[in-house]
């Protein structure tokens, strides 16, 4: 497709599995643009652990993660709201990059591939007008033989399509906010851990440099009761637990500012509307206590990238195309998003945490078990 304004392949958000998806598309030698709302580099919320299931996919794509000093991650620790807690080791590890990194440095390796990043461009409206799709922009209008939403937990295009998640009544899988700081504090580098409170859990991983995520997920309802002040929220409710008390009272803030994101909804979402196919947290979210979100997205770009490359080469049809992305992604994620839901059930009761705490300690295979069952081998 030789238009300056047409493209093989058009992707909406710039997120880890867009990225990803376009640096691959593109090595293959397809035209491909994608819109990002924001100017890169940005901060997002997320807890910013990866698997090592994804370090070779990452390395395969041209981010060397040795040069970039992530922090190596292989043990867990997960305490509950009274303080009591275990440790032990984590299968396969993992490692901690900031996404303000890891987005800047596939970004910039999508440039380079011929990728037409369209920064501070917003896409409002997709229709599919068989062989192709219009696609309209906060500043132009574009054609694409394929469109792929990689516009992350929740959007405009998701509302305006009304989404099922969109409307759905509130209940114990939907209406979570998740707030992120990066910080400097004295904890082990090697260590992910998980500090629950009532409805509520928080996360800290080291991450390049002398840098640590701090990321909370909670329910709204947790802000209203606190008068909508973050800070109080962490003061009254957050510091109950004696490991998160700690952590607030000691950690130097690099930023007094944090990042913020509301509405987070776990429910299950479909993973085509109108031809468009979906990927990373807009194809569904796992819970972030199973630690896999990043990984998923990644590995979902590559299942993603070799449907679009035999539709695009002319091998198979549109609806093969779908299809085939159906079923693979189906089969990598629809049990590993289905235990999480059940764990973040689980974690909303402070009785039912204590008993898996409890069980943790004298079990250590069950979390091992558990962990297993929301991740996957490296691909």
């Amino acid at each position: 497709m030789a238009d300056k304004l047409t493209y093989d392949l058009a992707i909406v958000g710039g997120g880890l599995a867009g990225l990803a998806l376009s640096v691959q598309i593109a090595n293959a030698g397809y035209n491909v643009v994608l819109f990002e709302k924001e100017q890169f580099p940005f901060h997002r919320v997320c807890g910013e652990y990866i698997s090592l299931e994804s370090w070779d996919f990452l390395e395969r794509l041209g981010v060397d993660l040795s040069a970039l000093n992530v922090s190596r991650i292989n043990r867990l620790c997960v305490s509950a709201v009274n303080g009591n807690s275990f440790e032990q080791d984590l299968p396969l590890g993992g490692f901690g990059i900031s996404r303000y990194q890891l987005d800047h440095t596939l970004a910039q390796i999508a440039k380079n591939a011929g990728v037409r990043l369209q920064e501070q461009e917003r896409v409002n409206e997709i229709n599919f007008a068989d062989p192709v799709f219009n696609i309209e922009t906060s500043k132009e209008n574009y054609k694409a033989g394929v469109v792929i939403g990689s516009f992350g937990k929740r959007s405009n295009l998701d509302i305006k399509w009304k989404r099922p998640f969109t409307i759905a009544k509130k209940n114990k899988l939907n209406n979570y906010i998740g707030i992120k700081y990066h910080v400097r504090c004295n904890y082990p580098a090697d260590t992910i851990a998980l500090h629950n409170f009532k409805k509520g859990y928080c996360g800290i991983v080291k991450v390049e440099d002398d840098r640590y995520c701090l990321c909370y997920l909670t329910t709204a309802s947790n802000l209203q009761d606190s008068s909508n002040d973050i800070k109080k929220m962490e003061q009254t409710i957050l510091s109950i637990n004696p490991h998160l008390k700690k952590l607030l009272n000691e950690c130097e803030m690099i930023s007094e500012e944090p990042v913020i994101i509301s509405q987070i909804s776990f429910d299950k979402k479909e993973l085509i509307k109108d031809h468009v196919l979906m990927i990373g947290d807009a194809a569904g979210m796992i819970t972030p206590l199973c630690g896999n979100g990043m990984s998923m997205a990644l590995h979902a770009s590559k299942i993603a990238a070799e449907q679009v490359s035999k539709f695009l080469e002319g091998t198979i049809s549109r609806e093969s195309m779908e299809h085939g992305y159906l079923v693979k992604w189906e089969k990598l994620f629809a049990s590993r998003l289905r235990t999480g839901r059940i764990l973040q059930r689980l974690f909303n009761s402070e009785w039912l945490t204590s008993l898996m705490i409890r069980l943790g300690k004298s079990f250590p295979g069950l979390i091992t078990a558990l962990i297993k069952k929301t991740h996957g081998h490296p691909f």
